[in-house]
């Protein structure tokens, strides 16, 4: 697919077509801002792949995105390397062991295609492409059996496992196979008959249903699956065979390598196992341009250095055997080996033809500031004089209706191909920079415009295989019956009842009592969620205390329902201020924000500006992930009010976070004529009166600061926006004041915890919510570790992180202990400046160590959990947390987000006492952060307790009680209910009815059930059921069926029942029916309230013996019915209650 951007390397091509052919080495003088655009322009003379050497990871990063926008036919991939800690056993990222090994096929394949490598990433040893393994190939009508391919698949190192998620990995549903082939896009489903292959077909990851087939299927080895590796793992194990206990962890793994058995390390044993590099896999013919040769160089050289000395040190610890090979090649032997290549070209910033460097006709483009109307004016004057000029710009859409009014020709297009002379193109691309090219073509970017530079890294996100709540659970965690309450999960078990066989939950009542739930009967069940880590205390059966906390529940919804209705009724019949469209000054900040803004952000933004625009008061509330961009909502909120001539209050929890505040604020705003104030406890006595009185007078525009900002003294002389962060931290006084000020002025209030879905359903139009769940297009999830302390881990990981420039957070939650680990860590790294902070200093020395920090004086910040809120310092992308096992998992959560908030790999360890074992409760809770690296995961099952923390804030401390007591999902239905009736009583509807009719009992001679055989995973066994007990419709069934039936094969007699007993219960519901019951001789089928006339005559239409209607009933007659009975039930039941015709469409 072609880049937006494609036509200006196509521009350098025709000026420069036969000076940029490389037969040989050649060198090319590039300024920075072309770089992309040559190597682009290089690749597109090519018939193969082309490798483009790059000095570091960083460079790696950012020329991935930037080329692409430059090329036109040549896909861009990248080679990533290692982030494991030097000699570290640890498990890889599948998403970057994926990337690595699409990389080395292309180079190997000689696809054509850009792979761009920093020397790092070229240095770590592979194997070689002649040592690989064959690839396993299947094709339609071959004779294998299922058992035959999961084994040759494991033997090619696959991973064979309940689903096939990510790339390496296999699952076996009886004769269905599911691969996810090495380097593919998607899974692949073979389907066989007896020991026949008789369907491929690709999968699609989201919905796991096949898409398209295949004639044959090809899957590339995995991991280890190499002879010459399992070779060297033979050999190495034999010289560490007497090295004591430090090779035992690495013995034991060799071991298993030289049997052809899989590694849990297979990253680290590759490299430690090979010597072979990416370079081996390079063709050749193919063109290699090097990018800063010498910068290159000298990055590996520091970077194998370190690895050495890692390497010893951990050797004298006796942490690691002596005589392990180097993991990485070194910085000579690369570079004698990029110089073999005969077809080079050699980058260079500087350099003159003398000296044998080509000039190419680019030059970076002039750069305007800021000054927007001067930048308009100069590419207004470039394309009167005939140029070609290319804007490429978040606000192209903007700048181009500037430009028209200039009366210049523009055209608004997707992706630049031939500009023409005398027109601005304009596109809405982010690039890093513009440039010139042959003195007629002028690209103008974000950078030069605007004198900001939009950072953009597409991280290429994998659709996840969203599980069901339930398909999740565990033996062990708790569940709640609507009905019945509280219980423990026992698991699912099978059990024979008058020669019926089904599936049910067992569910562990107090005093031994068990229930068993029929599993289509599962949305009566859902699993316990509460406000805090405590376990809930499980029901008595037969007792009356279930149902009377119930109605305590529901009384106490009901009452703060009626509140927030009341609250909401007052807003609606308030006259507030309209604020007045977008000014051009708006325009301009908008556009200077740094960052490409994610479309939840862009949506956010419309709503608050829709909100102020309006004459009623705003009150919305922002929620979201931490660093997902909810401040920026706020700028742009704060400087629409100050423009429309308001002033703004930012009213913040701490301290620290309302000089952080000040800080994003002034640096966001400065080019604009906004007085910006922070009134806080480190502001002296004068200063604060200083602040106050030009507040009252209007001169301050944007005022930020603790409650101190609430208190009588503080007059603002037209406030007309409140921006609240994280309110629900604020006490019960300062509370009641925001709730006064809510029917006055507009309010924006903005919340690091997310809310749940749910509970944004159940409130939906009594509270105006927005949440922002994509992150940012430069954010990783952030690479996470639980180990015991480990003075080396410590040290390694500081270290790491100080060598690429970086700073980071220690956080030991105890002011009294925290001097002792000040001593630890310097003894530990010497070469850090490490600064303490905490809650109990003196206000000015906490300020100044914060504003320090934040500066970059220091490299370590020790301190308690003050920073859990708000802190943004993009530099810090490493954070360790001592006692991790102390801290709840929302708290651990929310510290995690104050890393990995830029572009670069972020890291987080958490630390308990190695001579303390853990108790379940704090182990299940570092799992689950271990677990949840996935960007966004604080909206997915393994952080719930986070969005029940977010439901309590939004909902006040009281209603958490009642959470703890029913549940959270429980509690969600009994509020949508709650707020459903009032919301009809104030409108003077009827309410709707309090409970819905009963389900319809269904009990027929049937065996159903999912058997192990046909889907061996419990999880997927629940899941199939739950989807079952929420269909609401036959289409609904039938959807499933296909489903279950592409994903597992044939259907089995007792899914097939299940199925039915599915139909029949969704038909029976929508005909009112009561119970569907057989014995003997007949099937019963009690129609509530009794058979209809016109009921009775479609029954009796069907003209079928078997049928017999009554008053009250329809039977079916087993002895005349035979083995037809179930078909003609679901005829009768679809003739008690037909499908709903559609309305005719008027002609």
């Amino acid at each position: 697919m072609a880049g937006p951007l494609f036509g200006i390397a196509s521009h350098l091509l025709a000026h420069a077509g036969e000076r940029l052919r490389v037969e040989r080495r050649r060198a090319f003088g590039v300024p920075d801002a072309a770089r992309p655009i040559v190597a682009a322009a290089l690749a597109e003379l090519e018939d193969g792949p082309v490798l483009w050497v790059v000095p570091t990871p960083a460079a790696a990063h950012a020329m991935e995105d930037e080329v692409a926008l430059y090329v036109e036919r040549v896909p861009v991939v990248r080679l990533p390397e290692s982030e494991r800690l030097p000699y570290e056993l640890s498990g890889d990222d599948p998403a970057s062991v994926e990337r690595r090994d699409r990389a080395l096929a292309v180079l190997g394949e000689g696809h054509r295609a850009i792979v761009i490598a920093s020397w790092a990433a070229l240095a770590e040893h592979c194997p070689g492409p002649e040592t690989r393994s064959e690839p396993v190939r299947i094709r339609v009508g071959q004779r294998c059996s299922p058992p035959e391919l999961a084994q040759r698949l494991e033997a090619a190192g696959y991973r064979i496992g309940p689903l096939a998620e990510r790339p390496g990995e296999a699952a076996r549903h009886g004769g269905v196979v599911d691969v996810f082939p090495v380097g593919g896009e998607r899974p692949v489903r073979i389907e066989f008959f007896g020991d026949e292959v008789e369907s491929i077909r690709a999968v699609d990851l989201a919905t796991q249903r096949s898409v398209g087939r295949l004639e044959v299927a090809e899957f590339p080895p995995a991991g280890l699956a190499t002879r010459s590796v399992q070779e060297a793992a033979r050999e190495l194990a034999n010289r560490l065979a007497q090295a004591g206990p430090a090779a035992e962890t690495i013995l034991h793994e060799l071991e298993l390598i030289a049997e052809g058995g899989r590694s849990r390390y297979p990253g680290f044993f590759t490299a430690l196992l090979s010597r072979s590099t990416a370079l081996d896999f390079v063709p050749d013919s193919a063109l290699v341009i090097v990018d800063d040769e010498r910068e290159g160089y000298e990055a590996l050289a520091r970077t194998t250095e370190y690895f050495a000395r890692v390497r010893e040190e951990r050797v004298r610890r006796g942490q690691l055997p002596p005589g392990l090979p180097d993991l990485l090649a070194g910085a000579e032997a690369l570079r004698e080996r990029l110089a073999a290549f005969a077809r080079r070209a050699d980058l260079l910033r500087f350099g003159t033809e003398e000296l044998g460097v080509e000039r190419l006709p680019v030059r970076p483009a002039p750069t305007f500031g800021g000054h927007v109307q001067r930048a308009v004016a100069e590419a207004a004057r470039l394309a009167r004089s005939g140029s070609r000029v290319v804007i490429a710009s978040q606000q192209a859409v903007r700048l181009a209706e500037l430009l028209e009014e200039e009366r210049v020709p523009v055209a608004l297009v997707r992706a630049v191909d031939d500009p023409s002379p005398g027109v601005v193109t304009a596109t809405a691309a982010v690039a890093s920079a513009g440039v010139v090219v042959g003195e007629d073509l002028w690209l103008f970017t974000d950078s030069e415009l605007f004198g900001f530079r939009k950072q953009r890294r597409t991280v290429r996100r994998r659709e996840a295989i969203r599980p069901e709540l339930l398909a999740d659970l565990e033996v062990g965690c708790y569940l709640v019956h609507a009905e019945h309450g509280i219980a423990r999960f026992g698991g699912l078990v099978r059990r024979t009842i008058g020669g019926v066989e089904r599936e049910y939950l067992e569910l562990q009542y107090a005093e031994g009592d068990r229930l068993y739930v029929p599993t289509d009967q599962l949305d009566a069940v859902s699993r316990y969620i509460g406000p805090s880590d405590r376990p809930p205390t499980v029901t008595r059966l037969g007792t009356g205390e279930w149902a009377h906390t119930k109605r305590r529940v529901q009384r106490a919804v009901a009452t703060m329902a009626r509140d927030l209705l009341e609250l909401y009724a007052k807003r609606q019949l308030a006259q507030g201020f309209a604020y007045p469209p977008d000014t051009p000054w708006q325009l301009e900040m908008e556009a200077a924000f740094p960052y490409v803004e994610t479309p939840d952000q862009l949506a956010a933004i419309e709503d608050v500006k829709r909100d102020m625009e309006s004459p009623r008061p705003m009150d919305r509330l922002i929620c979201g992930d931490v660093g997902f961009g909810k401040t920026e909502v706020a700028i742009r909120a704060a400087f629409k009010a100050v423009m429309a001539g308001k002033q703004v209050a930012v009213l913040v929890p701490t301290t620290v976070l309302a000089e952080q505040h000040g800080r994003t604020f002034r640096e966001r705003l400065a080019g604009f004529p906004v007085r910006i104030e922070v009134l806080s406890r480190f502001r002296s006595e004068a200063e604060q009166r200083a602040i106050v009185e030009a507040t009252a007078r209007g001169d301050v525009d944007i005022l930020i600061g603790t409650h101190r900002i609430l208190q009588k003294d503080v007059q603002f002389r037209d406030l007309g926006l409140l921006i609240v962060d994280e309110e629900q931290r604020f006490g019960v006084a300062q509370k009641e004041h925001l709730k006064k000020l809510r029917t006055e002025i507009d309010v924006l209030s903005l919340s690091a915890t997310p809310i749940p879905r749910t509970l944004q359903m159940s409130l939906s139009g009594i509270r105006d919510m927005s949440t922002i769940m994509t992150p940012p297009e430069d954010r990783q999830p952030v690479r996470t570790y639980v180990t015991a302390w480990d003075d080396e881990i410590v040290r390694e990981a500081i270290m790491r992180e100080l060598q690429r420039g970086g700073q980071v957070y220690f956080v030991h939650n105890r002011v009294q202990s925290i001097g002792k680990v000040y001593e630890r860590l310097r003894q530990l790294v010497p070469e850090a400046r490490i600064a303490v902070g905490h809650g109990r200093m003196p206000e000015e020395k906490l300020e100044r160590v914060m504003a320090e920090f934040a500066a970059g004086e220091h490299d370590v910040l020790l301190c308690t959990t003050i920073i859990e809120s708000g802190l943004d310092i993009p530099n810090v992308n490493t954070i360790i947390i001592d006692q991790a096992d102390k801290l709840g998992l929302a708290q651990l959560y929310q510290l995690r987000g104050r890393v990995g908030r830029s572009d670069r790999q972020a890291y987080a360890y958490l630390l308990y006492s190695p001579d303390r074992a853990l108790s379940e409760t704090a182990q299940r809770r570092l799992e689950a952060i271990f677990e949840s690296q996935e960007l966004g995961a604080g909206l997915q099952i393994a952080l719930r307790d986070l969005e029940i923390r977010g439901a309590g804030n939004l909902l006040g401390t009281e209603q958490s009680g009642y959470i703890a007591a029913v549940g959270f999902e429980l509690y969600s239905k009994l509020l949508a209910e709650a707020v459903e009736a009032l919301r009809s009583a104030y409108a003077g509807a009827p309410a709707p009815p309090r409970e819905q009719p009963p389900r319809p009992t269904v009990d027929l001679p049937l065996s159903a059930f999912v058997p192990e055989s046909y889907v061996p995973d419990p999880h997927q066994r629940l899941a199939i059921y739950q989807r079952l007990a929420r269909a609401e419709t036959a289409a609904d069934i039938a959807q499933l069926r296909e489903e279950v039936r592409d994903r597992y094969g044939p259907l089995p007699e007792p899914v097939e029942h299940l199925l039915l007993l599915a139909l029949v219960r969704v038909l029976a519901a929508r005909a009112g029916v009561e119970s569907v019951t057989a014995d003997e001789e007949m099937v019963h089928v009690r129609v509530r309230g009794g058979v209809r006339p016109e009921q009775a005559a479609r029954v009796k239409a069907l003209g079928a013996r078997c049928l017999l209607v009554g008053p009250n009933q329809v039977r079916i007659d087993l002895g005349l019915a035979g083995r037809e009975w179930t078909t003609w039930l679901v005829r009768a039941l679809r003739a008690l209650a037909p499908e709903p015709r559609p309305s005719p469409v008027p002609a």
